[in-house]
């Protein structure tokens, strides 16, 4: 008795898409997806007859009528969805794109690698080698602690820098005792 109470409760349209669940084998929903589906069936509704609306004035006519309603509806299909190209359409299309053909491998095999100069593993800095040379005494005087070192030394040196950068340095090892 109280399921016939409830079902008289439900409006028209909330038993529409009651049916229209069933008919697609949907048993277990929640309530709410009845809501949801009415909101965007008037919602649909609604935008329809505006356009209806719309192209009814539009055409001079004081009232909305069937054609009115198929164009609109044509209208939204039209616009809404979008029909992928036809069949022969995407073959010409392959065809014309695999007429270029690909650009030949000229490494071997493995992965092929960036130039040494840009990748990070290059190294990113350079050593600064003095000249070796005898050390002499020197006088030092009042007047020569507070004088500026020799410029041409470090010019000279800077000058070696440029000219070779990739000099190569060695350092020996010391021997290792053994215990």
């Amino acid at each position: 008795m109280a399921d016939k109470d409830e079902e008289l409760e439900i409006p028209r349209d909330a038993k529409i898409v009651q049916s229209l669940l069933k008919s697609m084998g949907v048993e277990d929903y929640e309530p709410r997806v009845i809501h949801k589906f009415l909101e965007l069936w008037y919602r649909y509704v609604v935008d329809v007859l505006t356009d209806a609306q719309v192209y009814s004035e539009h055409a001079g006519k004081s009232e909305i009528d069937c054609d009115d309603v198929k164009l609109s509806i044509q209208s939204k299909v039209n616009f809404s969805f979008s029909q992928p190209p036809p069949r022969e359409v995407l073959l010409e299309l392959a065809q014309n794109r695999n007429k270029i053909p690909l650009p030949k491998s000229i490494a071997g095999p493995g992965v092929n690698l960036p130039p040494d100069q840009d990748t990070l593993i290059s190294p990113n800095y350079q050593l600064a080698i003095p000249n070796k040379r005898r050390a002499e005494p020197i006088e030092e005087t009042e007047d020569e602690e507070t004088a500026i070192p020799n410029p041409s030394q470090e010019y000279q040196m800077d000058m070696q820098i440029q000219q070779n950068p990739h000099q190569r340095v060695s350092f020996p090892l010391p021997k290792r005792q053994r215990d």
